[in-house]
């Protein structure tokens, strides 16, 4: 069935909400685009005319065709070379969605996306259902064809998974970037010793290449263990220049809302390194390589101004 003018509008009006949504349920930004477009393929083969609350049957169908790739998902990221990690998104990217609120702010961060792997899909759909856009158990419960009382029960039950992660530090833009600045100026001493001293003592460290670009799948565990391997990143050599096809430059940035360390090269995005700051230093250094998990970063860092230039060079 053909849609009119309006029906088309009504679903781009929706589309960056679905978005969101889907970005957090899927932890991936080309999935979530193709989650958007299969709802809009059945958008357009239903009969608008008789769905009463059409923002209610989109997210319905949207959330249902994210619980299936999910279960397709994981047994993909069981074949997944190396280790898996979320696509980061850079400041400004329109799907982050909202961040009125600290649970909204929170549902997004990189921290939290990783522990969103841990859940069931169902766990997931129900969290970021009702903590990043609030709705409520009786209208997820009709989402998920599921009864209140599920709803509230998988919701504790995701919301405790969550909540038994680190602890995590809310930080505003200037402080993300000063948390960057005093990184990168530890990691470029060549020395391990200012880094012990950023980090926790059980700090953690690990990258995604896809299979595509070299990263180290095993985690890097402690303090030292985690210092000595930045060190070595971070310390410019002709091998890495001919690995990424030049010298990368190193910006200050934030990603999903929190501070990050960007590497880029002849204005493509090569590696965007995600901070987890909690009171007691960096928990957690997240390295994402992967080049398909970086092209929408790359399109995103070309329409931004990055202000005073990079920090580094390696």
């Amino acid at each position: 069935m053909a849609l009119s003018v309006s029906d088309v509008d009504r679903f781009e009006r929706a589309r960056p909400r679905l978005e969101a949504i889907a970005y957090r349920l899927l932890g991936s930004a080309s999935e979530a685009e193709d989650a958007v477009q299969e709802t809009f393929l059945r958008w357009q083969a239903a009969d608008v005319g008789r769905i009463e609350v059409p923002e209610a049957w989109l997210t319905k169908v949207l959330t249902n065709w994210c619980l299936n790739a999910l279960t397709s998902a994981r047994a993909r990221r069981e074949t997944y070379v190396g280790r898996w990690l979320p696509e980061p998104l850079l400041a400004g990217d329109p799907m982050l969605g909202p961040a009125d609120t600290a649970e909204q702010r929170e549902s997004v961060s990189y921290a939290v996306l990783v522990l969103l792997e841990r859940l069931s899909p169902g766990e997931r759909a129900v969290y970021v259902l009702r903590e990043a856009f609030d709705h409520t158990h009786r209208e997820i419960a009709e989402i998920l064809e599921i009864s209140e009382a599920a709803s509230q029960q998988t919701y504790h039950r995701a919301k405790k998974h969550v909540a038994d992660g680190k602890a995590r530090t809310e930080i505003d833009g200037a402080a993300a970037r000063k948390i960057v600045e005093e990184f990168l100026a530890a990691a470029t001493t060549g020395r391990t010793e200012p880094l012990v001293r950023l980090l926790t003592q059980d700090a953690v460290s690990v990258g995604d290449g896809g299979g595509k670009v070299l990263a180290r799948a095993k985690a890097f565990e402690g303090a030292l263990a985690v210092a000595t391997f930045l060190r070595g990143l971070f310390k410019p050599s002709a091998a890495k220049r001919a690995h990424v096809g030049g010298a990368p430059e190193i910006y200050a940035t934030t990603a999903n809302g929190g501070p990050a360390v960007v590497a880029v090269v002849d204005g493509r995005v090569v590696a965007i390194t995600c901070l987890e700051v909690t009171a007691d230093g960096i928990a957690a250094v997240r390295s994402q390589v992967n080049p398909d998990k970086l092209v929408r970063a790359t399109g995103q860092w070309a329409a931004t101004d990055h202000g005073e230039g990079p920090l580094h060079t390696l």
